[in-house]
């Protein structure tokens, strides 16, 4: 276990005073089993009329702010405090019958996992499919393994891919991810899954954060760090959505602060909103994403009490 701080400012700033329309935050990580959240802060400048919480048709803890006055700066500061338990690379429980591939999931589990089977991007030459069956290897004197299929693919993007940060919207169809061999940790996460789905696992969309021990001064650089995450989670009988971040090469959560999990990238914006002024007053947007190991195993000390959840966030 580790116990982790995230600091996470978006700062919107604009030549004259322009008027806000509603933004849709999603900062606040999934509390689970191996995620438990435990202190939470949210301040946004200028104070909005009314902040709503809900929830999303993935569960996903959505912040919806309401504005009522102009201002030529909009921003959002986040706090949150988490104890993360991660699983162990390569320690995957999975189900006798789906450690080969391929498998079929249980009659009980298609209907809620058929959307997340499916394409859901073009690929008109087959080309993610045939990337997709390279790692479809016969093992030792029988059919493939799952969970070395698996691995093989995310080390592969990690390994033979350019990592590119991008701050423009939106994320790369995964047939020009793999035609220019480079993007972002959220064009690597889409070609991933859409790679997977092809091959009939089921797999969605995963937004959050990064630790990156480096930042710490500690050994094990991570790629993608001072900014919002993006990796997959896999369906696997006998031990569920299971995490893979292709950009770093991890398997099974250590680093990867979850927070919103969604079927298409789109799904899982950080953060989204309008505004009403000339487009020339638009000056530009900073993202700064600190995590900072404060205790446990990250930082070399013992476990931090629990304490209650508090704050806005």
């Amino acid at each position: 276990m580790m116990t982790l701080d995230i600091h996470h400012t978006t700062t919107y700033r604009y030549a004259n005073p322009v008027t806000f329309g509603d933004h849709r935050l999603m900062f606040r990580p999934r509390d689970s089993h191996d995620l438990r959240l435990i202190e939470t802060g949210l301040v946004i400048s200028p104070p909005p009329a009314s902040v709503r919480w809900l929830h999303d048709v993935f569960g996903n803890s959505i912040a919806v702010a309401s504005f009522d006055q102009p201002a030529t700066e909009l921003r959002f500061e986040s706090h949150i405090r988490v104890d993360h338990y991660p699983m162990g690379e390569l320690e995957f429980p999975i189900e006798d019958y789906a450690r080969s591939y391929p498998f079929s999931y249980s009659a009980e589990e298609v209907p809620d996992l058929a959307l997340t089977t499916q394409r859901h991007y073009p690929d008109p030459d087959h080309l993610v499919d045939e990337w997709a069956r390279q790692f479809v290897t016969l093992g030792e004197g029988g059919p493939p393994d799952t969970q070395d299929m698996l691995v093989s693919m995310t080390r592969a993007i990690k390994e033979t891919f350019t990592y590119q940060a991008r701050d423009l919207e939106g994320t790369q169809s995964p047939v020009d991810t793999l035609t220019w061999k480079s993007g972002s940790c959220r064009d690597f996460a889409l070609l991933m899954m859409e790679a997977v789905r092809s091959l009939g696992f089921a797999a969605r969309f995963v937004s959050g954060y990064l630790y990156d021990p480096a930042r710490d001064g500690q050994e094990g650089a991570m790629t993608g760090g001072g900014a919002t995450h993006a990796w997959v989670e896999i369906y696997l009988p006998g031990c569920g959505w299971v995490e893979f971040d292709p950009t770093n090469g991890i398997i099974g959560g250590k680093n990867l602060i979850r927070v919103a999990v969604a079927r298409d990238p789109s799904q899982a914006v950080p953060l989204s909103g309008s505004w009403t002024g000339a487009p020339a007053d638009f000056l530009g947007m900073t993202v700064d994403v600190q995590v900072t190991a404060t205790g446990g195993a990250g930082a070399g000390g013992a476990p931090e009490n629990p304490m209650p959840a508090a704050g806005a966030a």
